[in-house]
C-alpha cells in the first residue's frame, strides 16, 4: 500500500457525504458516477471499513464514515482554497520575485525603474540580488535574472531585451601621453585593466570587417570583480580598459573617455531576461519580463549601432 494518502478518494468521499448522493457528488466534481463509486470503494478497502451504507434508494454514513467525514471535507476545502489561490496568483501578478542582476547595471538601470514597476504592480515584491557573479537560478532558488553576455547554449529560457557592446576606452590625457593604439596588437605595450567575472576566457577578442581576428590578454596593475572599480584608474589617465556601453556612455559623451581601435569590434553580447522555464512562468515573472522589455529594449546608453 502506498504511504501517500488517497487524497482523491478522501475528496470524493467528502463530496458524497456532503451531497448524500453519488450522482450529486459526481455532478459537483465533474466526473462520472462510476469514478466516484470506484474512488470511495478504493478508500474503504484502504481503510479497512465501510464508510457508507447503500441501498437502491438510500445512502447513509456508517458510524465509521461519520467519524472521518468532517476531516475529509476539511481536507477537500483546504485543497480547493489552495488551488484557487494558486490560480489567482498565476493569473494576476502578485507575490515575491527573486531577481539576480549584475551589480553595476542593477544600480544604474534597474533600481531606478523599481518605483514605476511598483506603481504598476503594487502586489509584487522584488528581492533584488546584486552581484557580478553568475548565479545558479535553479540551485539558488531565483525566479529570474538579467544577464549581460554572449549567452551560451543553456537549458534556461532567455529573452533578449537589447544588444550590449563592449568598448575599449582610455582618457584623453592617457592618449596624449602614451599615444593611441591603432591595432589590437599594440595593446601589448599598454597597461590594460582586467575584469574577473568574464563569461569567456580572460582575453580581449577583436575582429574587423576583413575577417581578421586578434586575441589579446589584458595585462595591467588592476583586476576587479566589478567594472565600476576600474573607472578611477582609467579616468586618471593610467590605463586602458574595456567597459560595457552602459558604464562608458556618459563618460564618452562628456569627453572624459575616448573609444579607441576604430574599425575593430569585440563580441557583441546582449541584455537577456533569463528564467528557468517559460512553461511554468507565473504572472508576476511575466509582468517583470514585459516591464523590462518596455523600459530596456531601447536604452539611451547605446553607443554602438
Amino acid at each position: 500500500m502506498s504511504l501517500l494518502p488517497d487524497f482523491e478518494g478522501l475528496a470524493m468521499f467528502a463530496k458524497v457525504a456532503e451531497e448524500r448522493s453519488f450522482a450529486g457528488a459526481a455532478r459537483a466534481l465533474g466526473v462520472s458516477v462510476a469514478t466516484v463509486s470506484r474512488a470511495v470503494a478504493r478508500l474503504e478497502e484502504r481503510l479497512g471499513a465501510r464508510l457508507l451504507n447503500r441501498t437502491s434508494r438510500q445512502l447513509a454514513l456508517t458510524e465509521f464514515g461519520r467519524t472521518i467525514a468532517d476531516s475529509a471535507l476539511k481536507i477537500y476545502r483546504e485543497a480547493e482554497e489552495a488551488e484557487h489561490a494558486a490560480r489567482e496568483m498565476s493569473a494576476r501578478p502578485r507575490g515575491l520575485v527573486r531577481l539576480a542582476v549584475p551589480m553595476s547595471f542593477g544600480v544604474r538601470w534597474v533600481a531606478p525603474l523599481m518605483p514605476a514597476f511598483f506603481r504598476e504592480y503594487p502586489d509584487v515584491q522584488i528581492d533584488l540580488h546584486l552581484s557580478d557573479a553568475t548565479v545558479d537560478l535553479v540551485g539558488q532558488g531565483f525566479d529570474a535574472a538579467l544577464r549581460i553576455a554572449v549567452l551560451p547554449d543553456s537549458s534556461l529560457v532567455a529573452r533578449k531585451l537589447c544588444p550590449v557592446a563592449q568598448i575599449i576606452v582610455a582618457s584623453p590625457e592617457y592618449l596624449a601621453t602614451r599615444g593611441t593604439p591603432r591595432h589590437p596588437s599594440e595593446l601589448a605595450d599598454h597597461p590594460c585593466l582586467g575584469y574577473t567575472y568574464r563569461a569567456r576566457i580572460d582575453v580581449w577578442r577583436f575582429t574587423n570587417a576583413n575577417g581578421e581576428e586578434v586575441v589579446i590578454k589584458p595585462e595591467g596593475p588592476l583586476r576587479v570583480t566589478n567594472s565600476d572599480a576600474l573607472l578611477p584608474t582609467v579616468l586618471e589617465g593610467l590605463a586602458i580598459a574595456e567597459f560595457p556601453e552602459f558604464i562608458a556612455a556618459d563618460h564618452v559623451r562628456a569627453g572624459r573617455l575616448v573609444p579607441i581601435l576604430e574599425g575593430w569590434q569585440m563580441a557583441r553580447g546582449g541584455l537577456y531576461f533569463v528564467t528557468p522555464s517559460a512553461r511554468t512562468r507565473p504572472a508576476k515573472v511575466e509582468a517583470l519580463a514585459e516591464f523590462f522589455m518596455k523600459h530596456l529594449s531601447a536604452p539611451d546608453w547605446r553607443l554602438v549601432s
